[in-house]
């Protein structure tokens, strides 16, 4: 029963980590504002970059990989401890160790996208998503951002490459070897993301969705 009720106790703590709302902190921080009520009214880098400036958005750009990752890696840790102290008998840590850093990576999505901090709203997960994906499979991590970097360099439209690089993600997964888990997270993960940009993906279709460097047209947000 310990085991398990700490292993809970984990998957909260990756949500919390994935909820703490590093865009909205630093409008309050830097400006005493409420990003919200700002651009496109998102928590994200994107909109952060819009309103408070380059090296803001980086910072929360950073910080938002980092809870990710983080989140992955604390779900690891805790259940390799609890595995070698209060372990059911005939359980295998081996094989509980992916589901458990599966559940995790989704919780910190969910925690960045519906962050309790802000009433169950949030960004889109893209760069706690990159972090994630970093955590449990550098290779897939670093060739998604690549797919990000490069669309948004001849692009320069932050919602078309984030959608890109999930979808790099999901078949990079596929193509790579991983585990089973790793590879329902990513795709799980990657679909998520692709569906919080349904708004963006209209406007794209439209040939309305704003470049960086202009107003953004929605009260929603690309990151």
């Amino acid at each position: 029963m310990v085991f398990w009720m700490a292993s809970a106790a984990a998957l909260a703590v990756a949500y919390l980590l994935g909820a703490t709302p590093t865009g909205y902190l630093a409008g309050r921080l830097l400006k005493g504002i409420d990003i919200r009520q700002h651009g496109s009214g998102s928590t994200g880098a994107t909109n952060v970059l819009r309103i408070l400036g380059k090296w803001p958005a980086l910072a929360v750009f950073v910080v938002d990989v980092l809870k990710g990752a983080a989140a992955v890696a604390f779900a690891g840790w805790l259940t390799q401890w609890l595995s070698s102290v209060v372990a059911p008998a005939g359980l295998d840590p081996n094989n509980l160790l992916p589901w458990t850093i599966c559940l995790a990576g989704l919780a910190a999505l969910l925690g960045h996208s519906r962050s309790v901090w802000l009433g169950f709203s949030g960004g889109k997960s893209v760069a706690t998503g990159l972090g994630v994906v970093l955590a449990l499979s550098w290779p897939v991590g670093l060739g998604a951002f690549a797919v990000f970097g490069v669309a948004l360099a001849a692009s320069r439209i932050v919602s078309l490459s984030s959608v890109l690089a999930s979808s790099a993600a999901i078949v990079l997964v596929l193509v790579l070897e991983q585990p089973l888990p790793y590879r329902l997270l990513v795709i799980a993960g990657g679909l998520y993301v692709i569906a919080r940009h349904r708004a963006n993906i209209q406007r794209l279709l439209a040939g309305t969705e704003p470049r960086l460097g202009q107003a953004s047209p929605s009260p929603r947000a690309e990151l």
